[in-house]
Order: structure tokens, then C-alpha cells, then sequence
């Protein structure tokens, strides 16, 4: 299968394959979704899993254009979404954040990188596994605090212990994450270009 202009044919297989849990009852199911070249990929997992830094990576590497949720809810309001926050509350953002993942949805060919918050709906959860094949980018606590600890557009976690806030997050969501998702990578320990290109080559071989 060519995967793209920039193939990942000569790429080296680094250790980080041991990170890849993928289900082999989910096979079938990936490479039936995968059939069509012009199929989505959507990345999903907690703040500061690594779904835009691997998104951008992956999308240069497969041949697909990167697309970044949050990214398109700020455009589409004029702010950011601590702003959103601020005058909507979460309940506000949610909202906007399915009605811009239904438009999302409709594209082709792209890989997006969700927002951490965006699988608690059950109408994103259905247009995630209808519309592409879903990876859930995973890492441990200590690892998600370090990397978020340092980013102040993070409204969840503006409050005095964001540490036991992520953990609450974490025990919500990786059931639902786990559900939904057709891969599942640890990206604890190795850097996104890396993990980037071991989804290549899975992609490769379906």
C-alpha cells in the first residue's frame, strides 16, 4: 500500500511497537474501515497524550491533512477556549465542540486530533467509530502532569491541584477511550515522530 509520497517502507522499527496494544478481534474491523484510502484517522486521549505533536507527524507521513479540534472550535469563535470556558462554561464548549466535529466528520482523508473531553458525548462517540479508524493515544499520570503542567490553555485545570483533577479525568475517561478506540498506544516513553511512525506501518500492513 502506498501510504504516501514520504513512505515509511525504509523506516527502522524502534522498541516503541512494544506500546502497541492492538486488539486482534478489532482487525477485521480496522481493515474494513481501512479499505478505502480516503479513510479518516482520528486520535483521541487525554491532555497531553501527544494526539496534535503525533497528528501532525502522522498526517505528513501517511499523505492525509491534519486537522486539530480545538484548534478549529477557536476559529470558528473568534476566541480560545479558555474564553469559552469563561462566558459558556463546559457545558457551552461541548456543545460547540460537536456541532464542530459534525462538520469535521464530513471530510475526507484527514487526521484529527480530538480534544481529551470530546468522547464524553455519545453523538462524538458514534461519528469517531463510523467515520474513520480511532487511536487512543495513552500515557501514564505523572507523565500527562508533566506535560500539561506547563500550559496555561487549560481551563479543566485552572484550579489549586490540577494533579488530582487529571486523575478524576483519566478514571472517566479511559473506559470510554478504551471502548471506542481500533488501536491503542502508550506514548509514555517515546517522543511523537516516533510514535507517528509506528502507526504508519500499521497502517501499512492492514
Amino acid at each position: 500500500m502506498n501510504m504516501s509520497k514520504k513512505s515509511c517502507s525504509n523506516y527502522t522499527k524502534p522498541t516503541v511497537s512494544k506500546a502497541i496494544h492492538q486488539s486482534i478481534d478489532n482487525n477485521n474491523v480496522i481493515s474494513k474501515k481501512y479499505s478505502n484510502k480516503n479513510t479518516s484517522i482520528f486520535l483521541i486521549g487525554m491532555m497531553g497524550a501527544g494526539k496534535s505533536t503525533v497528528g501532525r507527524c502522522l498526517a505528513q507521513y501517511i499523505g492525509k491533512k491534519f486537522v486539530d479540534l480545538d484548534s478549529e472550535i477557536e476559529i470558528a469563535c473568534g476566541v480560545n477556549i479558555p474564553v469559552i470556558f469563561e462566558i459558556e462554561g463546559e457545558d457551552g464548549f461541548r456543545k460547540r465542540e460537536t456541532d464542530i466535529l459534525q462538520k469535521i466528520s464530513l471530510e475526507k482523508n484527514i487526521v484529527l486530533a480530538t480534544g481529551g473531553g470530546a468522547v464524553l458525548a455519545e453523538d462524538n462517540r458514534h461519528l469517531l467509530t463510523s467515520g474513520g479508524i480511532v487511536v487512543y493515544l495513552q500515557a501514564n499520570i505523572d507523565v500527562l502532569f508533566k506535560r500539561v503542567s506547563v500550559d496555561q490553555n487549560r481551563p479543566l485545570l485552572a484550579i489549586k491541584d490540577p494533579y488530582v483533577k487529571i486523575k478524576e479525568l483519566l478514571e472517566i475517561r479511559d473506559p470510554i477511550y478504551h471502548e471506542i478506540a481500533d488501536i491503542v498506544i502508550d506514548t509514555s516513553s517515546y517522543n511523537a515522530a516516533d510514535i507517528a511512525k509506528e502507526l504508519c506501518l500499521i497502517l501499512q500492513k492492514i
